[in-house]
């Protein structure tokens, strides 16, 4: 659509304007070609996904993508990480420290982005989070000890995408701990604990039904990435005692879940 002189003059009073102006004028792009770099920035900068109360957008690199490159090589995803779990940090902040919610903070992010098929490093983190690289150093080494997996960018290479904190709570689960003893050892709220089995078990009740991973995906609300992990837990723990425990909750689940009409499986 062509715009008329007036709307032309409108135009390049607002700040798209302004820089459509300099793009012609300063580097000489002839205006489809400005155009064109607008409509980029302008999707780079907001993103596909109105951020909420306590998110940022990252562009964190690609974790498909081998090591031993250098990172201005590699290719970048948009990522939406949740700095502020409102009522949930709170809840750990008081019952545990600051510096215990900065490493709930750190093994959320970590989990986020690699359910959004990104790998993060150090640095990010630290930018992130406002802290100096040797602090998240520090924490991912105190995280480690405790056995808490983190798979950031710098030891992703050659040992796989690895596990989410999510799937490492549930696991935890799935071998008889409670709620309670594993808040006590991650320090993450009961709150989160609790989401993280509830959805677990509604993924695998999905899972037994018959329903394919992307319907699951979709019923669940939780990413690929992170559904395949679950799934991966689920066969792992192929025990006696875990499939006891496993199906005593699915029971309870599925006498409690109805399906609307137009959710059934055979309607979609």
């Amino acid at each position: 659509m062509q715009l008329n002189g007036q709307e032309l003059r409108e135009r390049a009073k607002t700040s798209e304007g302004h820089f459509l102006r300099k793009l012609e004028q300063e580097f000489q792009l002839p205006p489809r070609i400005a155009q064109a770099v607008l409509e980029e920035a302008r999707a780079s900068f907001e993103g596909s996904k109105k951020l909420e109360a306590g998110e940022i957008r990252r562009y964190l690199t690609s974790y498909n993508r081998g090591g031993g490159q250098p990172l201005n090589q590699l290719p970048s995803v948009e990522v939406i990480w949740t700095i502020d779990a409102g009522s949930e940090d709170e809840a750990v902040r008081k019952a545990h420290g600051r510096v215990s919610l900065r490493r709930v903070r750190i093994q959320r992010l970590v989990s986020e982005a690699l359910e959004q098929r990104a790998v993060a490093t150090q640095e990010d983190l630290s930018n992130a989070l406002g802290v100096s690289v040797r602090t998240i150093k520090s924490d991912c080494q105190a995280l480690e000890a405790q056995g808490i997996v983190l798979t950031t960018r710098g030891k992703l290479h050659g040992i796989g995408r690895g596990q989410t904190h999510k799937s490492q709570i549930v696991g935890e689960w799935l071998k008889g701990a409670t709620y309670d003893q594993i808040t006590q050892r991650t320090h993450h709220s009961a709150t989160s604990v609790r989401r993280y089995v509830q959805t677990f078990l509604r993924l695998i009740l999905l899972y037994r039904q018959g329903f394919a991973q992307t319907e699951i995906a979709h019923l669940a609300q939780v990413s690929e990435p992170l559904l395949k992990e679950y799934l991966a837990l689920y066969e792992k723990h192929d025990d006696p005692a875990c499939r006891r425990r496993l199906d005593n909750h699915l029971k309870r689940l599925q006498n409690g879940l109805r399906l609307d009409d137009g959710q059934k499986k055979g309607d979609r």
